[in-house]
């Protein structure tokens, strides 16, 4: 019997393994299309629409500065080490950041997520502030 429940269990994680993999697969596919909507946008000269920012709660502020001063993309553990914020609260504070129209770049390797900002949101947001920063907001960090 206790076989049993832990073969169901077993044969229920492989298939959310493999949902994620394929949501995964999904994603990287949409962003292909999403870069190539823009070039070809750039190629006709279509002027790429204004990026409006949601504001941004404390929490979600400190995941973006560690995300917006970091070099590379981060683990969700080493994004909480950083923001001095729970593990458990970090995929929430991404997941609102992206609703509120924060473009994110997500990389799957050896069982780990990583995420990371758009190179090109990055420079839009040094040029013009659009997620409206305050000198404040990186000396409290």
């Amino acid at each position: 019997m206790l076989e049993e429940h832990l073969a169901a269990i077993n044969d229920n994680t492989t298939e959310v393994q493999a949902l994620f993999d394929y949501l995964q697969e999904l994603e990287i596919k949409l962003e292909k299309c999403s870069q190539r909507l823009d070039q070809t946008q750039l190629s006709l000269g279509i002027p790429k629409p204004k990026t409006n920012i949601a504001p941004l709660n404390q929490m979600e502020r400190k995941v973006f500065l560690v995300l917006y001063t970091g070099e590379s993309l981060l683990t969700y553990q080493e994004i909480a080490v950083k923001s001095e914020l729970s593990v458990s609260i970090v995929p929430e504070c991404i997941s609102s950041l992206i609703q509120k129209g924060i473009p994110f770049r997500r990389s799957f390797f050896e069982n780990q997520l990583f995420v990371g900002l758009e190179p090109g949101f990055k420079e839009l947001q040094a040029k013009e502030n659009i997620v409206n920063l305050s000198l404040q907001s990186f000396m409290d960090n």
